[in-house]
């Protein structure tokens, strides 16, 4: 009965974080902290049915390059990235129940958690209390691989992709993991062309697209050396919600 009492409140949880903003989901969940770990107990519970996750494969990646490389993982999670590879690691999600995890609203990064917290962690962060600025407390140019496992979730996450833009230096890498059903037109999913089209008029280059998993696509991208910042208004593609049904 817990279980599928916890089934439930997990699915309510990913379908509200689904189809509502960054800012939204914040506010959500700063209503009701608990409700934060409740979905992370079900998130984990989904991807143990998973043969292969995202996130292995992206730490995996890591390894391969040198441990110089600064990381930022936007929607980290438990931060498995950061516990599990030997690069400084900047842990970003909606809420923070440890103090190596900055706690903001990624879309347009209004930080929640109170920065001296964070000052014997972090170093090259900005601000002091309670930061009202509308970026992450990175600098411009200041990452070399931006992450984003599974957590392309908020109905303006273009606004995700281009703070990643920002603080990535240029030649940095994008990576996006995402729900193959998200990305396959035939069910209503984006077409992943449009996608990479879309980024890539943000002012990447596409590198790679790994179709050969069943159950998630990873993009693979780097940030051009020269911006253009007279681009035209960019289309995004809808991204289909990853709603799981009730068993």
């Amino acid at each position: 009965m817990k279980a599928r009492l916890s089934g439930g409140h997990f699915r309510m949880i990913n379908e509200k974080l689904y189809t509502c903003t960054g800012k939204e989901a914040l506010n959500y969940f700063q209503e009701e902290p608990s409700l934060f770990a409740l979905y992370h107990a079900g998130y984990k519970m989904q991807m143990s049915n998973w043969p292969q996750q995202p996130v292995n494969v992206i730490i995996d990646w890591l390894k391969k390059k040198t441990p110089s490389l600064v990381v930022a993982d936007f929607g980290c999670g438990d931060a498995l990235i950061a516990k599990s590879v030997e690069n400084k690691v900047y842990s970003l999600d909606l809420v923070s129940n440890d103090p190596n995890i900055i706690a903001c609203d990624m879309s347009n990064a209004i930080i929640v958690a109170h920065m001296l917290q964070f000052k014997r962690y972090w170093s090259g962060l900005r601000g002091s209390a309670f930061c009202g600025c509308c970026q992450t407390p990175l600098d411009d140019s200041s990452i070399d691989v931006a992450v984003f496992c599974l957590s392309l979730m908020g109905t303006n996450y273009q606004s995700y992709i281009k703070e990643a833009n920002r603080v990535l230096k240029p030649g940095g890498w994008l990576l996006i993991a995402e729900v193959k059903s998200r990305f396959d037109p035939n069910t209503g999913g984006a077409n992943p062309e449009k996608f990479t089209n879309a980024i890539s008029e943000l002012g990447f280059k596409s590198v790679k697209k790994d179709f050969s998993n069943k159950m998630f696509i990873l993009f693979y991208f780097t940030k051009k050396d020269k911006q253009n910042f007279k681009r035209k208004e960019i289309e995004w593609p809808l991204l289909k919600p990853c709603l799981y049904k009730r068993r």
